[in-house]
């Protein structure tokens, strides 16, 4: 295992609820081993990227009521692609070159568990994009 390989997987968080077993697909275990883990870890920069999409965006965000503002997150990540882009590059630019060769082989399907992944933890902190907070 290369220098850079051995360096990112020690500063990934482990997550015990993550687990692994035989019957998972293929897709189910790199969600797991590789993407849960990355994520975490890259969780300030993916809130402080999406506070700045929301500033980019002339803080319409703050002026939705709650459920509107779970729907700007979803349509934020699937609709624009360069912010989207973004947001992956994130989280792939964490991976291993072993990771990553196993990612190219269904990136499809890999990327779809990401932004949904991504969107899913950026709804569950939905409040701390509150204008006092970024203040």
């Amino acid at each position: 295992m290369s220098d850079r390989s051995h360096s990112l997987l020690n500063i990934r968080p482990n997550i015990p609820k993550a687990k692994i077993t035989l019957e998972m697909t293929d897709e189910e275990r790199f969600q797991n081993e590789t993407l849960r883990p990355i994520i975490k870890f890259q969780n300030p920069l993916l809130l402080a990227a999406f506070g700045n999409y929301i500033a980019k965006h002339k803080n319409r965000f703050h002026d939705l009521v709650l459920e509107k503002r779970l729907e700007y997150v979803e349509n934020a990540i699937q609709k624009d692609i360069k912010f989207r882009n973004s947001l992956k590059g994130m989280v792939i630019g964490q991976f291993t070159l072993e990771e990553y060769q196993k990612y190219i082989q269904n990136s499809s399907a890999l990327n779809k568990r990401m932004m949904g992944m991504v969107i899913d933890r950026l709804k569950d902190q939905i409040q701390f994009f509150e204008e006092a907070i970024l203040v």
